[in-house]
């Protein structure tokens, strides 16, 4: 079994920083359990594009108000607590931050702990 709190994680290997962003991992590859699951934390008024080419991502909105736009079809969808957003299909995507947005993500395959985004907006694939 596995037991973490969000205030074990801070200011470890776990707490991941962005320009705009913060990634707290509670779980990673070394876990062995198949996936990442994080919380994040974006800033007020942060617009990032971002392409998880090697990654499928579930994103639960706990705090804040925003939006994430598919950006080969144009589509917008507004977020705020209690909305889910899955990139299913590694679809490249611009996500706006209205305000302090909170997130709970799920990633598969599992990173690996200190991965931060490319020039893509992609995390590396996971190493064999």
């Amino acid at each position: 079994m596995i037991v973490r709190s969000l205030g074990e994680l801070i200011d470890t290997e776990r707490d991941v920083r962005g320009p705009v962003w913060v990634s707290r991992r509670f779980l990673l590859a070394d876990d062995g359990v198949g996936f990442t699951l994080t919380e994040t934390t974006t800033e007020a008024g942060s617009e990032q594009v971002l392409w998880y080419k090697h990654h499928v991502e579930a994103n639960y909105v706990i705090e804040g108000e925003g939006e994430v736009e598919n950006l080969a079809t144009g589509e917008v969808f507004a977020l705020r607590p209690g909305s889910l957003y899955v990139l299913d299909q590694h679809e490249k995507h611009r996500l706006k931050s209205f305000t302090r947005m909170r997130l709970v993500c799920v990633f598969t395959p599992a990173l690996g702990g200190r991965e931060t985004h490319d020039a893509d907006g992609a995390y590396a694939a996971a190493a064999d």
